[in-house]
């Protein structure tokens, strides 16, 4: 494209952007960031501080693509104030332990309260054997993992083909076998889908409100209104009981769709599960915010807050202070984890 930039002119880009911050500050205020390319390189350092005294040539000379070396230094060009650090810290497996949680998945709360591995564990469950990592069974723990990322929100053999089930070496006829595993290993969570599925179709059809599982699900105004365990909602606008393409009953609602326009969406029970999971999630997260504010919190990201410090500050002391669990969320097992460093990089 002749429009397209050149590695050379990313390179004087990336220049100019560490020459006009070199104060090394993120804004006054806590910045939300999303979608920051990750860094995989050993010599992170090595390569800002080229970028950072303008070695053109020795950027050639060592890295042979240039552009990913630059995308993979974009979180490194912010870093602390003089004499302080970062710390990042985030929440290990929240979406699995928030889940769990809900649906009352005991087994699975046994494992996060003793620090187990959910992955083995899953494994070991769908399977009925011992699976250790680099132990006895340890082979199964990637089936156990692939299905943990593909099936906690009703996926089946096409969300496992997305995850890349089939390049990892599982077999296409293992597939079925491995969603109906996970299902019979997991009957609480898969309750909860269709509990919330029903939940959710009876308060359009009776214009009124319902609940399971400590969530309500309220339909007035022309809105269905979800009541997290927070006490925050969520809104659905317009909400109807339509018909999906196997002929059955289907919740449709108004929104932005894949094309970036306004038209009448489909969802359904797992699918609110998500919406659900991924919003107590959240709340968790500005909760341990709230906890932590006595700390500078410059900036979050999905899970994960970056905190300024000073150097005396306990990395644990803050990961304590993160897992602390919200008094709306009794039983919920959280842990956070954490690291040190010079500049945001992504340990």
């Amino acid at each position: 494209m002749a429009n397209a930039m050149n590695a050379d002119d990313r390179v004087r880009g990336m220049f100019r952007f560490y020459g006009a911050n070199r104060t090394g500050r993120f804004a006054s205020k806590i910045v939300q960031l999303q979608n920051l390319p990750q860094n995989h390189m050993s010599d992170l350092k090595q390569a800002r501080e080229l970028v950072k005294t303008y070695n053109l040539d020795a950027l050639r000379m060592l890295y042979d693509d240039i552009p990913d070396t630059l995308s993979q230094l974009i979180r490194t060009a912010f870093v602390p104030q003089n004499g302080r650090k970062f710390i990042v810290a985030d929440f290990s497996a929240i979406e699995a332990r928030v889940i769990a949680w809900l649906a009352g998945e005991q087994w699975r709360l046994d494992v996060f309260k003793n620090g187990g591995d959910i992955y083995c564990a899953s494994a070991s469950q769908m399977f009925g054997v011992p699976v250790e990592k680099h132990g006895i069974n340890g082979h199964l723990r990637q089936k156990g993992k692939i299905a943990e990322l593909a099936l906690g929100y009703g996926g089946s053999v096409g969300a496992l083909k997305a995850m890349g089930a089939l390049d990892m070496g599982i077999a296409e006829n293992e597939l079925k076998p491995l969603v109906d595993s996970w299902r019979s290993a997991n009957p609480n969570i898969t309750r909860l889908w269709w509990d919330v599925d029903s939940a959710v179709k009876s308060a359009i059809k009776e214009k009124s409100s319902t609940e399971t599982h400590d969530v309500r699900f309220i339909c007035k105004s022309g809105f269905l209104f979800i009541e997290l365990p927070s006490g925050r909602r969520l809104a659905y606008v317009k909400p109807k009981i339509g018909e999906n393409i196997f002929g059955g009953e289907s919740v449709t609602y108004e929104g932005v769709g894949g094309t970036k326009k306004w038209e009448r969406l489909e969802s359904y029970g797992p699918k609110f599960v998500e919406n659900i999971v991924q919003a107590i999630a959240r709340d968790i997260l500005c909760y341990a915010m709230q906890t932590l504010g006595n700390c500078s919190i410059v900036a979050h990201v999905h899970d994960e807050v970056i905190i300024e410090a000073d150097r005396r500050v306990s990395l644990d002391a803050v990961c304590e202070q993160m897992g602390r669990t919200p008094p709306w969320a009794d039983g919920l097992l959280l842990r956070a984890d954490g690291y040190e460093c010079e500049f945001y990089k992504k340990d």
